[in-house]
């Protein structure tokens, strides 16, 4: 059984998260950012770090936008080699390193926090797909086969996110390029990001609810919400290293 502290905690959280993500959509469509993506993904990324995410966006996404809304940095030469100096540019040079990696682990998150919100919702309105995906046939719990889901559209939506933070910023390139720059960039980055996410997902299902509460973790609930916030949170701890690698590296544009 659910106590009802943690039903309430929930609520509470839950209701935060859509409350700061609603927030910074105001907020981002009085000031857009130079990365026209971005204007998604600090919403999205208020919908699982709520408060923290407000705080993060007003102190170091804030005054990386611009009254006209560009979509990209001008000058810039090129993906790889003047990353840094370009990136100084869009975020007015103020941008501290660690905020800049935090960012493009964000960016990563966005696009994994959609796919998986689709990924849960129709597997939950239409339960075919999770056998479509080997419930039954290969794993005997409907989770596993919801999670292939969640990583196909994840992916999917990382790599578009990727492609209009590359693509803008690097006029020379063509479309085909772009693409291949964003896979290289968001493959590790995403699969980070998942695995931090899959890996509290497990315990909660499996033992804070499943074996301590005794109640399965149920998509129509707002305690799995409540856990896919921290599973998030957990997503973007996992992903933050990679996200410095990758950037340290020239494969990723730092934000």
């Amino acid at each position: 059984m659910i106590p009802d502290w943690l039903h309430a905690l929930a609520i509470l959280s839950v209701a935060a998260g859509i409350v700061s993500a609603i927030l910074i959509a105001i907020d981002v469509k009085h000031h857009p950012q130079h990365m026209v993506i971005m204007n998604a993904v600090w919403p999205i990324s208020g919908l699982y770090g709520g408060p923290l995410a407000v705080w993060g966006y007003w102190r170091h996404g804030r005054s990386a936008g611009g009254h006209g809304g560009h979509a990209g940095h001008e000058g810039h030469a090129g993906h790889g080699g003047g990353n840094h100096d370009a990136s100084s540019h869009q975020n007015g040079g103020g941008t501290p390193h660690f905020a800049s990696i935090g960012k493009g682990a964000a960016h990563c998150g966005a696009g994994c926090t959609l796919g998986d919100i689709i990924a849960e919702w129709l597997v939950f309105f239409v339960p075919a797909i999770a056998v479509w995906f080997g419930w039954h046939s290969v794993f005997s719990e409907k989770i596993f086969a919801v999670w292939i889901l969640d990583y196909i559209l994840a992916f999917g939506f990382g790599i578009v996110f990727q492609y209009y933070a590359i693509k803008p910023m690097n006029d020379d390139m063509s479309p085909a390029q772009g693409i291949i720059a964003a896979v290289k960039a968001d493959t590790l980055s995403l699969t980070a990001w998942q695995v931090g996410m899959y890996g509290f997902m497990a315990i909660a299902h499996f033992g804070l609810f499943g074996a301590l509460l005794g109640v399965r973790l149920e998509v129509n609930t707002v305690e799995f919400w409540f856990m896919m916030q921290i599973a998030m949170l957990c997503g973007f701890a996992t992903a933050y290293p990679v996200n410095a690698w990758l950037i340290a590296r020239g494969i990723k544009e730092a934000m």
